[in-house]
């Protein structure tokens, strides 16, 4: 036997959907037990307190080489490692390029590729098409949020910024909360495609949910709904721009998914809000990496959080997180009708865990196309 030898699979963007990668259900229980293991743990991330989002190149304003890229709205490359362990036991990395300018040739803004490698060796086991696998993975980490604190019979569904963050994660609440009937959408305007194209979606994906419209304002989207998911494509840097929401507007019990960048009054932050990290060792880890303030680098209300308790305003121990209640070791909900703001990060133990599902499956279905590294390595 040639213990050289090494083989891996790939997987494109087809062959991740025959193997199950759009499987939300799924997702969201793979996620949910990829939190439970980080809360013991069993995982490592980069950066120096093994809690990193990841490490970015950015470009400058004004190159001084005629090929070097120049900044722009989401203008970079990014690179998250990851070794997630339990039943997963995987070591693996996302790389991905991001330009805005993409979607004029058709393609997303960001194109994304995934790598598990043997925990031991370091030798590839799979590289997959991760545009997918990340939305999902994105989708179901609010989802995990919506099954723990949103309402049991949940009715009420609020959207701001109806783009595949949102598709997703709407998906990841019709799985945890089937009860929903009613969705509220707030695109860039009442006549927004993306808005029209998210009920279209919803329509054909989920007709049980009876209720569909398009809202002008956020206030609209957000009374009387039980879930809230705020995912604006917003431009960083002044938080007065991030979208608010005003305590009024929300409803008793209500849980509020943010993703990307939300503003609440700090009263309501400080007095009345539970707020809820995904991992807070990830705002820790932000916090350590982006100047202060961070809110205007990095715009989730978590991150505002960190800024507050710089500020002397806040503890850590006023922040829960998601970890500690998967594990028991603080309750599910800590008074009656509490009103959650949850941040949800994005970390790559995420896509270890859902691609190493997905990658799983595709061995056991046959999917995909093995490829050879290598008989025996030339410089071994």
């Amino acid at each position: 036997m040639n213990e050289s030898k090494v083989d891996f699979l790939y997987l494109s963007e087809q062959d991740m959907i025959d193997a199950g990668v759009k499987d939300m259900k799924g997702c969201v229980d793979a996620i949910e037990e990829m939190f439970r293991l980080m809360k013991m743990g069993d995982y490592r991330m980069g950066g120096a307190n093994g809690n990193s989002h990841g490490c970015m190149v950015s470009f400058p304003e004004h190159p001084a080489f005629p090929n070097m890229p120049k900044d722009g709205p989401d203008r970079r490359f990014m690179a998250m490692p990851a070794y997630l362990g339990g039943k997963f036991d995987m070591a693996g990395m996302k790389w991905y390029g991001s330009n805005v300018e993409n979607r004029k040739k058709g393609l997303p803004r960001s194109i994304l590729m995934l790598t598990l490698n043997d925990k031991d060796t370091g030798a590839p086991l799979a590289y997959m098409s991760a545009n997918i696998l990340s939305a999902y993975r994105t989708g179901a980490v609010p989802g995990v949020g919506f099954k723990h604190f949103a309402r049991k019979d949940a009715k009420v569904v609020g959207i701001i910024g109806p783009g595949v963050m949102s598709k997703t994660a709407f998906a990841a609440a019709m799985a945890v909360r089937p009860t929903i009937d009613t969705l509220k959408i707030k695109g860039s305007s009442m006549t927004s495609p993306s808005a029209q194209k998210f009920a279209d979606f919803v329509r054909e994906e989920y007709p049980q949910v009876t209720n569909i419209s398009i809202v002008a304002t956020e206030e609209e989207a957000v009374r009387d709904a039980d879930i809230v998911e705020i995912a604006t494509s917003s431009p960083t840097g002044d938080p007065s721009t991030y979208p608010y929401i005003a305590e009024e507007w929300i409803k008793p019990g209500a849980v509020i998914a943010c993703p990307a960048a939300a503003r609440f009054d700090d009263d309501f932050i400080l007095n009345r809000a539970r707020t809820v990290t995904d991992n807070i060792m990830l705002y820790e880890a932000w916090a350590d990496e982006m100047p202060y303030p961070a809110y205007e680098t990095i715009p989730i209300p978590a991150v505002h959080a960190m800024d507050l308790i710089h500020d002397g305003k806040m503890t850590r121990a006023d922040i829960d997180d998601l970890g500690d209640i998967l594990v028991g070791n603080i309750p599910e909900h800590r008074k009656e009708d509490e009103i959650v703001i949850y941040s949800v990060g994005g970390m790559p133990t995420e896509d270890v865990a859902w691609g190493t599902v997905v990658y799983r499956n595709a061995l056991k279905k046959g999917i995909g196309t093995k490829l050879n590294l290598w008989e025996t390595p030339d410089l071994a």
